[in-house]
């Protein structure tokens, strides 16, 4: 996938704290032996004592592969052990998601997955895995906000105004998106669900793609992470009209939210969680959980994660409790827009 210079410029940051890209396919639990965030001694217990592989199902410089570089050097080093990033991309995150439920339960494979882990159920007919039987939960990292922008040229000025124009011109109106189950779709079907209006959607293969049109006046509007679109509003590149969080976003202060603008049906973020295979050992869970919290709670994460729009989430939520829950609950939701949609990923 295509990233924005935005992205490419923290990935780049990243690297430079120690956490070297490994790109590869994910062959199960299986270490590596370059790419590694290096720590000290092997933690209490025994485990861990060999590398722990970090499986991303998406590509390369993404938001979701962004994150998980974010955190990967300070857990190694809490863990006392080297953790190695390995991308498995393919169907919507469902080729890294499903080798990892059938890797071996002992903690060495790791998945970092975003929304996309409560909407593949309903998009995929053959899944081969599901979420909340062949996953271990670990803890909840990030919500990433979701921003609604257009072509600068675009008419509508308000986001009152853009659904009042997006109803009157359902025909021509065009939405772009970065494929089906992208955030930017989900998000997108969300915005049609709130504004009462069936538009016609314009897939791309990726953000990056989506955006460039965007920002070349192809396309009309789309919807799509503060991690992708920040730079592109800061620097008047595209129009905004909110952020589909209840509270404004510290990088894009003047930009308000949904509910501020006028809808507030419209909310939805892009949440990032870490899981294990079905039968890892609890203490290991644990060690897991609490490396994170660790990780989360480090000043250079914090000032990373902000510098995009983010932030880590409260060390509360980054237990297996709080991920279930909100698995749980973004399952039952997701399910009835996707149905609803009648969209299904082929």
């Amino acid at each position: 996938m295509r990233t924005t210079s935005r992205y490419r410029a923290v990935a780049r940051m990243v690297a430079t704290i120690g956490v070297v890209s490994l790109v590869a396919a994910c062959a199960g639990n299986a270490g590596a032996p370059g790419g590694a965030a290096t720590g000290g001694s092997a933690g209490a217990g025994g485990y861990p004592e060999r590398n722990i592989t970090f499986v991303v199902p998406f590509s390369a410089g993404g938001p979701t592969d962004t994150v998980t570089r974010m955190i990967a050097e300070p857990m190694a080093a809490e863990l006392g052990a080297k953790v190695v990033v390995q991308n498995a991309e393919g169907a919507g995150g469902t080729v890294g998601a499903g080798e990892v439920a059938r890797a071996d339960p002992d903690g060495y494979t790791v998945l970092m997955h975003h929304i996309g882990m409560s909407t593949a159920p309903a998009l995929y007919k053959d899944l081969g895995y599901k979420p909340l039987e062949n996953f271990e939960m670990v803890g909840l990292v990030t919500e990433v906000p979701m921003t609604i922008v257009a072509r600068k040229d675009f008419e509508p000025k308000t986001l009152q105004d853009l659904v009042t124009y997006v109803k009157a011109n359902a025909g021509k109106v065009t939405l772009a998106n970065a494929g089906i189950g992208a955030a930017s779709h989900l998000c997108g079907l969300l915005f049609q669900t709130a504004a009462g209006v069936k538009l016609q959607e314009v897939p791309y293969e990726g953000t990056g793609p989506a955006l460039t049109d965007l920002v070349g006046g192809q396309v009309d509007f789309m919807c799509d992470q503060t991690t992708n679109t920040s730079g592109q509003i800061s620097a008047g590149e595209v129009k905004a009209y909110a952020v589909t969080t209840p509270e404004r976003v510290r990088s894009l202060p003047d930009l308000p939210t949904t509910t501020e603008a006028g809808l507030p049906q419209l909310q939805v973020s892009v949440w990032h969680g870490l899981y294990v295979p079905k039968g890892t050992p609890q203490e290991v869970v644990q060690k897991l959980s609490e490396a994170l919290k660790v990780a989360l709670a480090d000043k250079g994460v914090v000032d990373q994660m902000a510098k995009l729009g983010t932030a880590p989430v409260p060390a509360g939520d980054a237990t297996p409790q709080a991920l279930r829950a909100k698995l749980e609950e973004q399952l039952a939701t997701w399910a009835k827009v996707i149905a609803d949609a009648g969209v299904k990923a082929s």
